[in-house]
């Protein structure tokens, strides 16, 4: 497949997919800053953002790209923070950011600069809290990498939130994405990429995986005219969530193998690393607050991917109809992973545990925690949770001596 440059210069048309994304990482951004400085006693939060494939930072009709996107959500999340902390006698906070920009064309870094220009000179007149230190860097990611390493390790930011955002799927090797992973507890990766481009990396490097991955499909190794461009039907949407979690899965304790939806056919992938399931937590939601925006085919309670796909699985959008399927799954599922390590799991164990095995809302799972007949919910003074939203990570989930029937396998 031959990869298409964006035409930066001529002015880049925004594509529905880039859209979507873009919706997506803009919202899940702002959770993340709110989340971020959300410590009464906190004033100050230091951390990076690179954008290893940013482009000129606008589109032909005028809409931001990532770095300017990630630019005015930090002004306008700061601020309203502050807002809130100044009417609650809490000290305002800062943010000290260093945005470093990368692009493998030059013309497009050039055209960053024009165009990061005015959204840098309003943040920094309307948010005199906000501090951002921007570096642009124009070479091929795997190449810079070690460069940007080299300059997070040596400032000592703890904090980094990476967007690589590639045209195909080869630019960014899954070495690197490991590296990165495990370079510090608190790194995300955005990772954006094209499944017919990935299924070609596999067709190449690792035929026995694909072969079996597709082997329900009727398809041969050779033959994947069917994965290829825009896929029609969800059961291939399935097939290549699993390719994806597969080929990803070791990457981060944490991977969402969810595509950018399209009823139309699937193409595009967002996928979301996090070495924490807090991280996770707050992703999961922000889809649901999004619905349909990406798709997931299999199961909706826990186990996604744990499915026949000859004879089972579902379409799942992150909407109402796909949040009601979850809740009844995770009714039965949650009762069954408890028992398989005893009768109680503390809930920030059972959190670990769950979320990289689940697309389902935090107010769905603890709903199917509150009002399961199997299940109580003991807070660490002995008594027990009655409301969904009361529960925390101090407690403990235990199962009742008295169960209704369900299968333990």
């Amino acid at each position: 497949m031959v990869e298409k440059a964006y035409e930066w210069v001529d002015g880049a048309t925004l594509e529905e997919h880039s859209r979507r994304k873009h919706r997506i990482l803009r919202e899940y951004f702002t959770e993340y800053l709110k989340v971020r400085l959300g410590h009464p006693q906190q004033t100050k939060f230091r951390f990076s953002i690179v954008d290893g494939f940013s482009g000129a930072g606008m589109y032909k009709c005028g809409a931001p790209g990532s770095p300017l996107i990630f630019v005015e959500v930090l002004r306008s999340t700061l601020n309203e923070v502050n807002i809130r902390r100044a009417a609650e006698g809490l000290a305002l906070v800062e943010i000290e950011c260093l945005l470093i920009l990368n692009d493998g064309e030059r013309d497009a870094v050039e055209l960053l600069k024009q165009n990061m220009a005015p959204v840098l000179a309003l943040a920094r007149q309307e948010c005199p809290k906000l501090h951002i230190r921007t570096e642009f860097l124009n070479g091929p990611f795997e190449a810079i990498y070690p460069q940007i390493e080299a300059t997070l390790s040596r400032e000592g930011y703890a904090n980094v939130v990476f967007n690589l955002d590639q045209c195909g799927h080869s630019h960014v090797q899954l070495n690197t994405i490991m590296a990165i992973m495990r370079s510090r507890r608190s790194v995300e990766i955005f990772y954006t990429f094209m499944i017919e481009a990935l299924l070609a990396f596999l067709r190449k490097n690792n035929r026995m995986l694909l072969a079996r991955q597709l082997s329900y499909l009727d398809l041969s190794p050779d033959d994947l005219a069917a994965l290829e461009g825009a896929m029609s039907r969800k059961e291939w949407l399935g097939a290549a969530e699993r390719i994806v979690f597969e080929a990803l899965g070791n990457s981060a304790p944490y991977v969402s193998p969810f595509s950018i939806h399209n009823p139309k056919g699937w193409r595009y992938w967002f996928v979301h690393f996090a070495n924490s399931y807090r991280a996770r937590q707050v992703y999961n939601d922000i889809l649901h607050k999004n619905a349909s925006q990406q798709a997931h085919y299999g199961r909706p309670g826990l186990h996604m991917l744990s499915y026949n796909p000859r004879d089972e699985g579902l379409l799942y959008l992150f909407d109402e109809l796909g949040r009601q399927q979850a809740k009844d799954q995770l009714m039965e599922d949650i009762p069954r992973l408890i028992s398989k390590a005893g009768d109680a799991r503390g809930v920030l164990e059972f959190y670990e545990d769950i979320y990289n095995l689940t697309p389902a809302h935090t107010h769905d799972i603890h709903a199917a925690l509150i009002d399961n007949p199997d299940i109580e919910v003991i807070t660490k003074y002995g008594g027990s949770r009655r409301k969904a939203n009361a529960i925390n990570v101090n407690d403990t989930v235990k199962l009742k001596p008295q169960r209704s029937f369900y299968q333990l396998f």
